[in-house]
């Protein structure tokens, strides 16, 4: 027994499980870079990065193929852990190394928290517009919304895997429930005279009739976007009340950010005796304060097209009445604010709309804190060595 929890233990504290593991991050790497133009920069991330295995699909089969991220990062953060325990002792000479590893090991721990805990979410507005949330970028939700009151609205946000797996929606501010009849996730719409042939739609409510949803393979590119669509019917006390196409691609409420105009078709019932509007719409994320677009500055190089700035100027305002101020975003200089980081992203300077991608990263000092240790600590052995060797030589001459 002894023997076996010996050779358990060289085995995590060997050099050759470094150089091994060190390798297969660097196969890792290759491989996400190449599949990148396949897969975009996010699906990337979640196949190989933030994954214990990197699985590929025979058939409807997913069968492991090589360690992900979250395994080599994590065997190498326990292997560097357990070499210092059993290994190294801690010298003045090697204080260099000690606190190259100790930054390593920070940078690995930083980028699992990142993995775990950052969020990216997108606010779009035009000049003049006031928003307090932003939007993601990959999750939806579908919102029913109570506008009875013309002062208030009464919104209940259901998750879109809700939806996929075909959940009963109930809520306590719902009179009715919701049931999944089909989910696509991703699919194109068109009107039912350009589509004849299509068998008859599962809607027999809003928007629906008219229209036919056209499952599509997803896509996984960093500049697309899938756009799920999914027929809910909504039942009453009293039974069946409506079945509803919903889609992102009807829930489109102002211009993109490449200036074209798209309409937004509301779907709304009554029912109890109040207003219900339903849609599929992108994740919100709300802030407790709001952000103003006062103006948008697209420039240009001279006789080109090519961007040479684009900057927004925004009013930041918080409730308690206790922080209002202007701040100017463009590229390479965010705004920082309550633990969120606005970065200037996209620009439609046509239609005065603005595109600012929204950060929230609890652990986002770590990298840096670990980069200085690692230079700092480099710095340091190589001046131990360095002193060490002029000291010899000055020993030799004399």
């Amino acid at each position: 027994m002894k023997e076996l929890v010996r050779q358990f233990r060289d085995f995590f504290v060997s050099l050759q499980l470094t150089v091994v593991l060190l390798a297969m991050g660097i196969v890792l790497v290759f491989a996400a870079t190449l599949d990148q133009t396949n897969l975009g920069i996010w699906a990337v991330q979640e196949k190989y990065f933030r994954s214990f295995f990197v699985l590929w699909q025979v058939g409807e089969v997913p069968v492991p193929v090589f360690p992900g991220g979250y395994l080599v990062g994590g065997l190498l953060f326990f292997n560097l852990l357990a070499s210092h325990f059993y290994r190294f002792k801690f010298t003045w000479k090697k204080s260099g190394i000690f606190m190259t590893h100790i930054g390593l090991l920070l940078l690995l721990v930083g980028e699992l928290l990142s993995g775990l805990w950052q969020e990216d979410t997108l606010l779009t507005m035009r000049e003049g517009e006031t928003l307090n949330y932003s939007e993601s970028q990959l999750k939806n939700e579908l919102a029913i919304i109570d506008v009875t009151d013309p002062k208030t609205d009464l919104v209940v946000a259901v998750p879109e895997n809700v939806l996929a797996r075909g959940r009963t929606i109930e809520h306590p501010d719902l009179p009715f429930r919701i049931e999944t009849r089909s989910y696509y996730q991703n699919a194109m719409l068109r009107r039912r005279d350009e589509a004849p042939n299509m068998p008859p739609s599962l809607a027999t409510a809003g928007l629906g009739p008219q229209v036919v949803a056209i499952p599509v393979a997803p896509t996984y590119r960093q500049n697309e976007r899938n756009s799920p669509a999914a027929f809910i019917e909504v039942i009453g006390r009293e039974g069946p009340i409506g079945t509803f196409l919903v889609s992102t691609n009807l829930a489109s409420e102002k211009p993109d950010t490449n200036g074209m105009v798209v309409q937004w078709q509301p779907q709304t019932f009554s029912y109890a005796g109040r207003q219900w509007k339903i849609m599929l719409r992108h994740a919100r994320v709300y802030h407790p304060f709001s952000l103003t677009l006062l103006k948008v500055e697209h420039d240009v190089y001279a006789g080109t097209d090519i961007p040479k700035n684009f900057s927004s100027r925004v009013r930041v305002n918080n409730p308690d009445g206790r922080d209002d101020h202007e701040a100017l975003i463009y590229m390479n200089n965010p705004l920082r604010y309550q633990g969120l980081t606005f970065f200037q992203s996209q620009m439609a300077k046509s239609v005065q709309l603005t595109g600012l991608q929204v950060v929230s990263n609890p652990s986002r000092q770590l990298p840096y804190i670990s980069c200085i240790l690692m230079g700092v600590g480099l710095l340091v052995q190589f001046g131990i060595h360095l002193f060490g060797f002029l000291g010899k030589r000055r020993k030799v001459a004399a």
